[in-house]
């Protein structure tokens, strides 16, 4: 169950970073797969840019748990939707994530040192506040199944705790 929490946390966690906007009518199951599986991939760009850049523990630590979370994630969503027979539906949401990504991914690309500890951690933290509120207030009440709809607010847990971690992420770099 935790390894199913750990997927739809690591793919939520990349739409905060985008910034994507989702219909008010909220995205179907098969459109939350696809940024699902999407923000994973983005999640570990991110991931390996930190690894490559910092030299700050607290930063590597984090960066390192989110690698690891976000590998095991795509194995087990990818696992998951074979088990069902379906398929991810891309859509604008996904879409924006890998533009936003890249853009974002240029950005901390430029920054050293201190100057990227920060920028990457401020990001970490404002992408989990927003992925906490988007499961809470959009993907819950979008999904129509009813275990990937328990799923996702099992997971709102563990996202609480990620903001957590990257909040004290932030307040160690000041």
């Amino acid at each position: 169950m935790l390894k199913k929490l750990v997927i739809t946390s690591a793919a939520l966690a990349g739409l905060a970073l985008s910034g994507a906007a989702v219909a008010d009518e909220g995205p179907t199951d098969m459109q939350i797969a696809h940024i699902a599986y999407t923000a994973g991939n983005i999640d570990i760009r991110y991931a390996h840019l930190a690894l490559a850049k910092s030299n700050d523990p607290a930063v590597r630590d984090f960066a390192t748990a989110m690698l690891q979370d976000h590998k095991a994630v795509n194995e087990l969503a990818l696992a998951l939707l074979a088990k069902l027979g379906a398929n991810p539906e891309d859509n604008p949401t996904s879409q924006t994530l890998n533009a936003n990504a890249e853009m974002k991914i240029n950005e901390l690309a430029d920054l050293h040192g201190k100057n990227f500890d920060k920028a990457y951690a401020a990001n970490e933290l404002a992408y989990h506040q927003f992925v906490n509120k988007t499961v809470e207030g959009t993907f819950i009440p979008a999904a129509d199944n009813r275990e990937f709809k328990s799923l996702l607010g099992e997971a709102l847990t563990i996202f609480k705790a990620h903001e957590k971690h990257a909040k004290k992420m932030v307040k160690g770099l000041r």
